[in-house]
């Protein structure tokens, strides 16, 4: 490099610290980058044109316009190794003009340690910490190594990223960009991923350039760009700077295939080798790049083949711990200047404190094409040359160079594992804790290690990994039953996420009998999540379950002792009134701290004893208690529960607003049960405003992901929403259909099954078969009188009321209409009235149907239920009562999307916008454009104004 531009670059650099900035002999100029140098405000970076790239370009060039527009975006690069992912990366960087950077590159042997990535890429963005909210702030401090670990929810992580992004950005904006995302470790990547996917507002770029067929970096949701190899044009374009005889010309573009870093790369090395090199299609693209790299290494002195091995065995390039190894095998800092002077490395940052290789091949051609004994040696060395401060990196270099059982080193990774797991670094815990377990000499030491490693890769998401583990762990296990049993709950969770259900539900209840009598409480544990596992399997084996959760032996002291008193009342053949569920919680609390699980599948079981208000209070308490602490992933969960609860109140526009939120944060997270269940209640949503397209849309989401023999999990609610939109479009038959669906086994226990009971009468009765509803009645007839709900109570009379062929229906419907909650279950009222109505028609009693017609009209329109407010206000007009039309309905805050609604609803309780954020897990600068839009929507135009209409805002 010309002395004059680096005597520019440290002037730069001393004006306006920085990170990122690479100093070195040669610019990076695969994928056709011209090397010249422009300047952004967190780094240089080449500024040249690419050939045949313009579309990628012109891609970028919007992202980027956008951001500069005040909006934020996204995008994934793939594609094969040296196609020009880096150079575009770089061209972004160039094009991005005063908006601030902050790049990073995922290492391979990075993946161990969490967050590494993360903390890589934001170290330029870390003085904005302060203005994050403390908890945000602190779980970023922990996760990386700055403040205490305390175990802190994962996804607070990710929402402390959005937050920093955003405050770093300021007004001119920033530009992330990740090159070989493919290697970043998992707790970054999902973070990453996280922030990603809730961008919208924040005037944030977040580019990922991601190599195929190495690693892995899935991203559903994120918009993504493959590139390809370059047109012929342009890859002659390329390789018209070497001097070539015609048929090596022809041959290079033929085996190149439009590859840029090829094409640069080849002509080198047939050069150094006479032309003889790589006999054509003898090896894969990438193997033959790799070889041009290592040829260029090969030539170097031995010393500084020797360093560039330490340097390419060490994740973080950091000058001064390679120099300490590398002294160890004879090379000094003088033996850099060769590979520098070649190329092959950039001797980065401001001060010289680390050392980069110009491309990830280059890496990966020196540390794998290095003999096997050299390898050993340099992370041996490498072990020696960290301090106690890096303890996790230095016990995965002595697992490197191990060649055999070493309980010392196994004991070093598990420590690290445990470390790992504090900071919500599961996959990393995963890892160490098996390769621990491989280090282990002692048999029960070693499964018990395995066992660790499925408990944290359960914990990470990996379910192919945790029940290998689990598989693992539990063949080598003969006389422990304890972990026996936390294998076997490992292995089921892992089955049961992915959809086998059977094979899950044994592996609890062969676990629980293990220790039975040893550790009941344990064995409760199991139990009741094989409760939730039988739910999806069926009657039979719902109630098998109960039973032996009845008959477990365990202490009354224990805090799960009230939750399984609780739980049995879900056997049908009970016929006894469950406790109160409040009285339930106060007793569990005593005893203890119970786990999430139990008190959510308290919730569950509380909305199918038909103690709908109680579990919504808990459902609303537990949500906002996740939302304080950060829990996005395990929001949905609570959610679901709160959503059921406004439906079974019809409150429409709530459930709504719920459903959607929790579908994003569903995606969002990788949760595919949730993503299930919450499409098939907006189906429901749709198909009571009868909006068919979207109705079944949605449906359709909600029935995927079935396997041999199960449900999916969103089934039940899927098939209820598509018989509501037949019974509501006026097609008893079709609906019949699909609530006689839900009346079989493994669904009619569900409690969509019982709460759509009233919708099958009504249909049957409509298509003339009413016998056909009795059995499914006498069901619901039993269920009612066993949760002793007026409003349930109020039901069953309506559907007698549908079913008497003389003037005893009236009695019925007046009955119902006076049990029937007219304020907190408006729409079951006016269903009641409306049939009522109907039958006084037929009767020509008209001057007393008008009254009821006229409230259920009402409700309907009140709640956007267009199909029943047309019928109700058909049956009207045939009364002879003049036709008012149609009124909008849900009031002023009808004109809101369902995100509008929430964030308008918390800002008129006064929250700012810093809180709304971090209550809905977006960015502040989100918040505010939201409230922007829609502030007029409702004619205000200042939150004064909104806190007057906070009423309003709620049905």
């Amino acid at each position: 490099m010309p002395p004059a531009l680096v005597d520019q670059i440290r002037r730069y650099a001393a004006d306006e610290p920085i990170a990122n900035v690479v100093i070195g002999t040669k610019l990076t100029v695969h994928g056709g980058r011209l090397p010249t140098v422009g300047r952004c405000q967190d780094g240089l970076m080449g500024a040249g044109e690419l050939h045949g790239r313009k579309p990628e370009q012109d891609a970028i060039a919007e992202l980027l316009a956008g951001a500069r527009a005040g909006t934020s975006s996204s995008l994934v690069l793939r594609g094969e190794p040296g196609i020009g992912k880096t150079a575009l990366l770089d061209h972004a960087a160039a094009a991005a003009g005063d908006m601030r950077l902050v790049r990073g590159t995922g290492v391979e042997f990075e993946a161990e340690l969490p967050f590494s990535g993360l903390q890589m890429l934001l170290r330029p963005a870390l003085g904005s910490l302060a203005a994050l909210p403390g908890p945000q702030r602190a779980a970023l401090e922990a996760a990386f190594g700055l403040g205490p670990a305390d175990g802190c929810e994962p996804m607070l992580v990710g929402l402390a990223v959005l937050s920093l992004l955003t405050e770093y950005a300021d007004e001119t904006g920033l530009l992330c960009l990740v090159d070989d995302a493919q290697w970043l470790d998992r707790a970054s990547r999902e973070v990453l991923l996280f922030a990603a996917r809730r961008l919208h507002a924040e005037r944030v770029v977040m580019i990922f350039a991601v190599r195929d067929g190495e690693g892995t970096f899935p991203a559903p949701g994120l918009p993504e760009l493959r590139l390809t190899g370059l047109a012929p044009a342009a890859a002659a374009a390329l390789l018209d700077r070497h001097p070539l005889t015609p048929a090596v010309r022809h041959r290079l573009l033929a085996e190149a295939c439009g590859n840029p870093l090829a094409l640069l790369e080849l002509p080198a090395a047939l050069a150094a080798e006479n032309g003889s090199a790589f006999p054509p299609g003898a090896l894969p693209l990438t193997s033959r790049l790799q070889l041009a790299f290592h040829g260029q290494v090969s030539r170097m002195p031995q010393a500084s083949q020797s360093l560039l091995l330490v340097a390419a065995a060490d994740e973080t390039a950091e000058l001064a711990v390679i120099l300490r190894a590398a002294a160890t095998l004879g090379a000094a800092i003088e033996d850099l200047a060769p590979a520098e002077r070649a190329g092959l490395v950039l001797h980065g940052d401001i001060n010289g404190t680390a050392i980069r290789f110009r491309h990830p091949l280059i890496r990966a051609a020196v540390y794998q094409r290095a003999p096997l004994g050299q390898r050993l040696a340099v992370h041996r060395a490498l072990a020696a040359a960290l301090g106690p401060e890096h303890a996790d990196r230095r016990a995965w270099h002595l697992a490197a160079a191990a060649t055999e059982a070493d309980e010392e080193v196994a004991a070093a990774l598990e420590r690290t594992a445990a470390r790992a797991r504090e900071r919500s670094g599961h996959e990393a815990a995963a890892a160490a804790y098996e390769r621990a377990a491989r280090l282990t000499v002692e048999p029960d030491a070693r499964a018990h290690r395995e066992a660790l490693a499925a408990e944290a890769a359960l914990e990470a998401g990996d379910l192919e990994r945790a029940r290998t583990l689990g598989c693992r762990a539990a063949r080598r296990l003969d006389k422990s039953p304890t972990v026996k049993a936390r294998v076997a709950h490992v292995r089921a969770l892992a089955d049961f996420w992915q959809g086998s259900y059977s094979t899950a539900h044994r592996l609890l209840l062969d676990g629980a009998e293990l220790i039975r009598d040893a550790d009941p409480a344990r064995a409760a544990v199991l139990l009741i999540q094989a409760v939730h596992t039988s739910w999806y399997l069926g009657e039979r084996q719902l109630a098998a379950t109960l039973d032996l959760l009845g008959a477990l032996p365990l202490d009354d002291a224990d805090p799960l002792a009230p939750v399984g008193r609780y739980l049995v009342h879900l056997d049908r053949s009970r016929s006894e009134q469950p406790p109160p569920l409040g009285d339930t919680l106060a007793a569990m609390r005593r005893g203890g701290q119970a786990s999430d699980q139990a008190i959510m599948i308290l919730c569950g079981a509380a909305l199918a004893s038909g103690q709908d208000a109680d579990a919504y209070e808990l459902a609303i308490a537990l949500a906002a208690e996740h939302r304080a602490r950060g829990g996005a992933g395990r929001l949905p969960t609570v959610l679901f529960f709160v959503v059921e609860g406004e439906v079974f109140t019809g409150r429409h526009l709530d459930a709504l607003a719920t459903a959607s939120e929790a579908l994003g944060l569903a995606r969002d997270t990788g949760q595919h049960q949730w993503v299930s269940q919450f499409s098939s209640v907006l189906a429901y949503l749709d198909a009571a405003k009868g909006e068919e397209a979207a109705c079944r849309r949605n449906a359709e989401q909600g029935l995927a992901g079935a396997t041999p023999g199960t449900i999916s999990p969103g089934a039940p609610w899927a098939h209820w929403s598509l018989g509501l939109l037949d019974l509501g479009l006026g097609r008893p038959e079709a609906a019949l259909a699909r609530f006689e669906r839900l009346t079989r086994e493994p669904m009619r226990h569900h409690i969509c099954a019982t709460r759509s009971t009233p919708d099958l009468v009504e249909s049957a009765v409509r298509v003339g078969a009413p016998e056909r509803a009795a059995e499914p009645l006498a069901r619901f007839e039993w269920w009612a009188g066993s949760v002793r709900q007026p409003w349930a109570d109020a039901l069953v009379l309506r559907c007698r009321g549908l079913l008497a062929t003389d003037d005893r229906a009236e009695a019925f419907y007046t009955a119902a209409l006076e049990l029937h909650d007219q304020d907190g279950r408006a729409l079951e009222y006016a269903r009641t009235a409306l049939l009522y109505g109907e039958w006084l028609r037929r009767a020509r009693r008209k001057a007393e149907a008008r009254g009821p017609l006229r409230d259920a009209v009402e409700v309907f329109d009140r709640i956007g239920m267009r199909p029943w407010a047309e019928r109700a206000r058909g049956e009207l007009t045939a009364t002879g009562a003049q036709d008012q039309g149609p009124r909008a309905g849900g009031g002023m805050a009808a004109g809101l999307t369902p995100q509008e609604l929430q964030i308008a609803r918390l800002a008129a309780q006064g929250l700012s916008n810093r809180d709304i954020a971090a209550q809905l897990f977006l960015s502040h600068r989100t918040v505010g454009y939201h409230l922007y839009k829609a502030y007029p929507k409702l004619g205000v135009v200042s939150r004064g104004e909104l806190k007057e209409f906070a009423d309003q805002l709620r049905l």
